[in-house]
């Protein structure tokens, strides 16, 4: 088991290298230029497409604007924000935090062209239904002729859209609290961990088995509330270590350009860990989000573009910065040797008595929340493979990977997912940027079109 671990690791960081750097940050760099920063001059407009001023019921898709944002964000605001930050800060030091803004920035742009072009190119699953996405705007954009670079991003969906990290750390955040708290021992934690599993799997096939409309819904709810709670819960750690506010902001800083703290100063390194985590915090060029928008109703696929683009300034600009300040301003992602899930609860201590749980509250919503997404993605993948009338063969496959996460590693469960997700960035980025400027002519005439 150790050499597979090891083979998954040394797998994944050998596809997330310069090229796929260069890819996901170079390509959102073309698309911002490429744009004229155009995105960033409508985020008014952007914001009253997601109050519903411009829904319409009978236009074609399966759910509104803000239900596709949200089931979006469900899948991003997730265990990337808790979990993935502290492991980025672990391995890759502060620095690492701003390479995940700078990702983010150009992120904005990627998820604008991408998710403009999964509704401007909409194709129809074997049973007739609309359905957008990287493999649809391949083929429907490219032409049949590109049709294998579809399948392999489907393929590579089906590694990366998996629930296995998400399992992992919710059994690991609440198996954490249940062993201090006393209330199991800790030579029972893997049984306690394999029960955790099955609740979670019977939780989860309850939701995912109602189809997308039941994930958008669910998803609608739950995720504004658990942003707000996230963020009154560092609000308050924020407040009481606010003298060292301002010097984590200045250590950021300094570090992105040294990777002193704890990189050696292996820069080339640093700024690989901040993208790395930054794609599997807002999945930017990744090809996941345009699957969800691409459900959206509207005619209009500038609109979904516009929405879309405001996800990685939620989920990295804002949730991943204010769990990346909770680990620095309390000091603990220096004199510990914790990581993942478990950093950001030595942070949230400072939270007396109720703060553990409450961060177990958060993982419990942000991680269901990011399984009932992914579980959507995958379940598209699967059917394009395999068509549609036979998608309810990967519901039973993906709650049993639930299992399989919560008893597995973590660095096994990162490497696995790392590979999928730097694999399906590779079709997304390449098709964007050949169908930019067909983004672009629906966009110009969308935008004289409006008034507001």
């Amino acid at each position: 088991m150790k050499e597979f671990e090891h083979f998954l690791e040394a797998t994944a960081g050998w596809i997330w290298n310069y090229p796929l750097l260069v890819l996901l940050v170079g390509g959102g760099a073309f698309f911002m230029i490429y744009s004229r920063f155009l995105p960033f001059r409508y985020i008014g407009h952007a914001i009253n497409v997601i109050r519903g001023k411009y829904d319409d019921e009978s236009d074609p898709g399966q759910i509104n604007h803000f239900q596709a944002l949200s089931g979006a964000l469900a899948a991003t605001i997730g265990m990337g924000n808790i979990s993935g930050v502290a492991i980025a800060i672990s391995v890759g030091g502060p620095g690492a935090l701003f390479w995940m803004w700078v990702s983010a920035f150009f992120g904005i742009a990627t998820k604008f062209f991408t998710c403009t072009l999964a509704v401007l190119y909409r194709g129809k699953d074997t049973k007739g239904e609309i359905q957008g996405g990287p493999m649809y705007f391949i083929m429907e954009g490219l032409g049949p002729g590109w049709r294998p670079l579809a399948v392999a991003f489907s393929i590579f969906g089906l590694l990366g859209a998996t629930p296995l990290f998400q399992a992992n750390q919710i059994v690991e955040s609440v198996g954490d609290i249940l062993i201090e708290e006393s209330v199991v021992d800790s030579g029972s934690r893997f049984y306690l961990e394999l029960g955790l599993g099955f609740c979670l799997m019977i939780f989860t096939g309850a939701v995912i088995f109602g189809g997308i409309k039941r994930i958008g819904l669910v998803a609608s709810r739950l995720v504004p509330s658990m942003v707000l709670l996230y963020i009154l819960g560092i609000a308050y750690i924020l407040a009481i270590h606010i003298d060292n506010v301002l010097p984590s902001f200045q250590l950021i800083l300094t570090d992105a350009f040294t990777g002193n703290a704890v990189m050696g100063g292996a820069l080339g390194a640093l700024i690989i860990t901040g993208v790395r985590r930054a794609a599997f915090s807002n999945e930017a060029g990744i090809g996941t989000a345009p699957m969800m928008h691409g459900a959206a109703k509207t005619t209009q696929p500038v609109r979904e573009g516009l929405v879309a683009m405001l996800g990685p300034a939620i989920d990295t600009m804002l949730i991943c910065t204010l769990t990346g300040l909770a680990i620095l301003v309390t000091g603990v992602w220096s004199h510990t040797d914790l990581s993942g899930i478990s950093l950001t609860t030595e942070a949230f201590k400072s939270i007396p008595v109720i703060g553990p749980y409450i961060l177990a509250l958060c993982v419990l919503i942000f991680g269901f929340t990011t399984i009932f997404g992914l579980a959507y993605y995958g379940k598209k993948c699967f059917s394009f493979l395999a068509g549609a009338e036979r998608a309810h063969y990967f519901d039973y496959w993906y709650v049993g990977l639930v299992i399989f996460g919560s008893i597995s590693t973590l660095r096994g469960v990162i490497a696995f997912v790392d590979i999928g997700y730097g694999l399906m960035a590779f079709p997304t980025m390449i098709s964007a940027i050949l169908l930019a400027p067909k983004v672009m002519k629906v966009a110009r005439k969308y935008f004289d079109s409006i008034d507001d």
